[in-house]
């Protein structure tokens, strides 16, 4: 091995690691604030990647339609809070976001799917379907539950996994897809070739990461989630409503898992069932940082990115293992630094 394969290793290592990390703050973000280990997550990378591929192929992508039973099922469900607490004033907030809303999206997919938009176009209509997924996913499958253990909202998250999966072939086929990428050509970086896509990737990457510090740390809504991250309780006391601050996290979740989908579909090439193994990935750099710290977790997809990358120049056959082998001590060391508290504490 010399220098130059070292850097290519490097470099692909790192762009890996840009979209684990990705990942890997979704999935802390959404267990800090609602306590649910989100399986799905890498659903929403797949979603995101095929239904972008489904759209620029001139069809209109299952997501849509998936969208729209969810709003129905969510206005439904809405609708039986509001005549139970006889809060009629909250009816057409929960028609707009359950229902207006995903048929407008579905409007707009099926008009671009024959319109011959704009590459970039194509992209935010994907993220209007997908994004608006998150919050109802979470009134559907996880509000009625928020107060429940732990255990049973992995349970939950294991059956909307499985579902997501099932209907991802339902929609996609069996049958991968890759799209174009959002900046062709290559460039020279410290001596190797670089594609330009690998450069955006992670250029956007730090972006987006840059924009999160910037909701926690200085929009009202993001020190929302904070406060609900930290006591629940409290933050119903402060009234902070903890159903908004879910379908929020949701959101946001939503939002980076279709947005690394794309990022990932013009490099390599995705299929329905794609998103588990990249989402575990990222799952393994969240248990790096505790499911609780941010930089570690962002630290830890970093090192799981170069793991891969140098896994599978070495031994390529066994890289998933060794990559998820690290796991391990990882755990053991946390089992042994974290003190042991009571069953009331």
């Amino acid at each position: 091995m010399d220098l130059s394969i070292v850097l290519i290793l490097l470099q692909d290592g790192i762009v890996n690691g840009a979209i684990y990390a990705l990942l890997a703050l979704a999935l802390v973000l959404v267990f800090t604030v609602t306590r649910v280990i989100f399986i799905p997550q890498g659903e929403f990378v797949t979603y995101g990647a095929l239904s972008l591929a489904a759209l620029l192929a001139n069809k209109v992508p299952g997501t849509a339609w998936l969208l729209l039973g969810l709003g129905v099922v969510a206005f439904l469900m809405d609708l039986t809070a509001v005549f139970a607490s006889r809060r009629f004033d909250r009816l057409w907030l929960s028609a707009v976001s359950d229902l207006v809303l995903p048929v407008l999206a579905v409007i707009i997919a099926r008009w671009a799917a024959h319109a011959g938009l704009p590459f970039l176009v194509n992209v935010l209509v994907v993220l209007a379907i997908v994004v608006q997924m998150g919050p109802l996913l979470y009134r559907v499958a996880y509000q009625p539950l928020a107060e429940a253990s732990p255990l049973v909202l992995l349970i939950v998250s294991v059956g909307v996994h499985f579902a997501m999966t099932g209907l991802g072939l339902l929609f996609f086929g069996a049958e991968g897809s890759r799209t174009p990428a959002f900046i062709d050509g290559r460039s020279k970086l410290f001596g190797i070739d670089v594609s330009s896509q690998s450069l955006f990737v992670v250029v956007a990457s730090a972006l987006l990461i840059g924009l999160l510090y910037v909701l926690f740390e200085r929009t009202l809504y993001g020190k929302a989630l904070r406060a609900t991250a930290v006591n629940r309780r409290g933050a119903r006391l402060v009234a902070i409503s903890t159903n908004f601050s879910g379908r929020l996290t949701f959101a946001l979740a939503a939002l980076i898992g279709a947005f690394s989908g794309m990022l990932i579909a013009p490099v390599t090439t995705v299929y329905y069932d794609s998103g588990f193994l990249v989402g575990l990935k990222g799952f393994v750099a969240a248990i790096i940082g505790g499911l609780i710290s941010y930089p570690l977790a962002a630290g830890g997809a970093l090192l799981v990115g170069l793991l891969e990358s140098f896994s599978s120049f070495w031994a390529s056959a066994f890289k998933e293992v060794i990559v998820f082998t690290l796991i391990i001590p990882v755990l053991l060391w946390r089992s042994f630094a974290t003190p042991v508290l009571e069953e009331d504490e």
